[in-house]
């Protein structure tokens, strides 16, 4: 190892010690930021001493919980897993990952590194890691202001995928056009995953679908189901394009509230059922790439869905929380139309009991500055139901009227653009019995869960 990498490396390890011993964070990426302005080859450097190397996922939704539900895959399996579970997924917080994963000498204490990564640092990630497997899950329409339109993201990913050799594999959402003709060409081996249960082809939040138009001639997609957004069966009635037939099917599922879900998955050779404690249709299509990529690897199926069946989610992604009066939180991140229009389908799949909503907009740069998107996602389906919606943020009198335009009467809307406040506000209107859903962004998930930990709460976000 490089003299400069094992400086990088000790300085890294200190700077970590020291964010966390101060209380001034969980040293997810700084010290990566240190360590690559000493040795800017770290990350590729350290990923090598993984004797079973690295697994690359990405994707706009649900990568988090994807990457925390093959983590439990895979270390129910006997691997020892080096993962970014505090979500860091940019190049700095996956080297600050790796440095935290090897000893001050450089010996890796890991079999396999598990890295999800943000969209944009993707290429470069890859270029880093090489991985072994790479997973691609989505991709939406997210914070144009950083990262482009898809067809943008879309065009780099197939070039750093196109560099990849024959002997790594390559993972796609077969129901989504855009992922899916990521695997057209490449020299690495291309799976597949997708869904069959037609009974959740609702068309939900197709005026938001992203990729309408095919990806090799440019003619409109045609689609026999549609269960949201983009994301269903389609072809092309110009060239013929198709969605591909997936390797690892989602047969049927059962979804069960907010509470959970059941499902029936088959691969070549098999078929197994397991009851999902995470609630709505994208956290089944979770489930479903964790284990398209645990098969993959070579995980016993019967491991998976023990692994699955006692996951526990990330944290302020379908996160439950209970206060010490016994008044029952679920934290959904939402970021996007897709994932803000499957959480709130979620939330009113339910028997029709009046809902309690705590929402939370920012528009800081980790959120996306623009928040026009407020106005594409499907809010309507809460007119009629909410009885008390508190909203807060930097943005909350947008949310405000955009639930007023949802239908939502402006009575039942309470503005609090502090959190603590709106926390305090929120619970304090809640009723025995009810639980209150909290919708934030990410930088508001994050201040919410701050403060969450300031009440004794919850954990630190980086121990959670």
């Amino acid at each position: 190892m490089h003299l400069t990498t094992l400086l990088a490396l000790h300085a890294g390890k200190v700077i970590t010690s020291l964010s966390r011993t101060l209380r001034l964070g969980g040293g997810t990426n700084l010290p990566g930021t240190v360590a690559r302005r000493i040795a800017p080859n770290v990350l590729h450097e350290l990923t090598q001493t993984l004797p079973s190397g690295v697994i690359l996922l990405s994707g706009t939704n649900g990568k988090t919980t994807t990457a925390r539900m093959l983590a439990g895959v895979l270390t129910a399996a006997g691997q020892q897993v080096l993962h970014n579970r505090a979500g860091a997924n940019l190049v700095t917080g996956l080297t600050a990952t790796m440095l935290n994963g090897v000893s001050v000498w450089g010996q890796t204490r890991a079999d396999i590194g598990l890295f999800e990564t943000d969209e944009a640092a993707f290429p470069q990630a890859l270029a880093e890691t090489r991985p072994r497997l790479v997973l691609i899950h989505n991709l939406f329409r997210d914070q144009l202001d950083r990262y482009g339109e898809i067809d943008t993201v879309a065009s780099k990913w197939r070039t750093a995928l196109a560099t990849l050799p024959p002997t790594a594999t390559v993972l796609l959402n077969a129901d989504d056009p855009a992922v899916a003709y990521l695997g057209t060409g490449l020299a690495a081996q291309v799976y597949y995953y997708g869904m069959h249960d037609a009974r959740h082809a609702s068309g939900s939040a197709a005026h938001i679908a992203d990729s309408q138009f095919c990806q090799r001639c440019g003619t409109r997609l045609t689609y026999t189901l549609a269960f949201y957004a983009h994301i269903g069966h389609y072809a092309c009635p110009q060239c013929g394009l198709a969605r591909p037939q997936p390797h690892v099917v989602l047969q049927r599922l059962d979804l069960h509230g907010t509470h959970g879900s059941r499902l029936l998955l088959t691969y070549p050779g098999g078929a197994m059922e397991l009851e999902l404690p995470l609630p709505g249709l994208y956290n089944a299509l979770n489930a479903l790439a964790a284990t398209a990529a645990g098969l993959r690897l070579g995980v016993a199926p019967a491991t998976i869905r023990t692994a699955l069946e006692q996951f526990s989610a990330a944290f302020g992604r379908i996160e439950r929380v209970v206060t010490p009066s016994g008044a029952p939180m679920l934290i959904a991140l939402i970021k996007n139309p897709v994932g803000a229009s499957e959480t709130i389908r979620m939330l009113t799949g339910d028997a029709a009991q009046p809902l309690y909503i705590l929402i939370a907009i920012n528009d800081r740069l980790a959120d996306g500055t623009d928040v026009s998107w407020l106005w594409d996602a499907d809010f309507e389906p809460l007119a009629g139901r909410v009885a008390r919606a508190v909203v807060s943020g930097t943005r909350a009198t947008d949310m405000a009227v955009r639930l007023k335009y949802a239908g939502v009467p402006p009575a039942h809307i309470h503005v609090a653009e502090e959190l603590p406040d709106a926390l305090n506000a929120a619970l304090a209107q809640l009723p025995s019995g009810a639980s209150l859903a909290i919708l934030p962004t990410y930088t508001a998930m994050l201040e919410l869960r701050a403060e969450l930990a300031r009440r004794g709460w919850v954990r630190p976000f980086w121990e959670a």
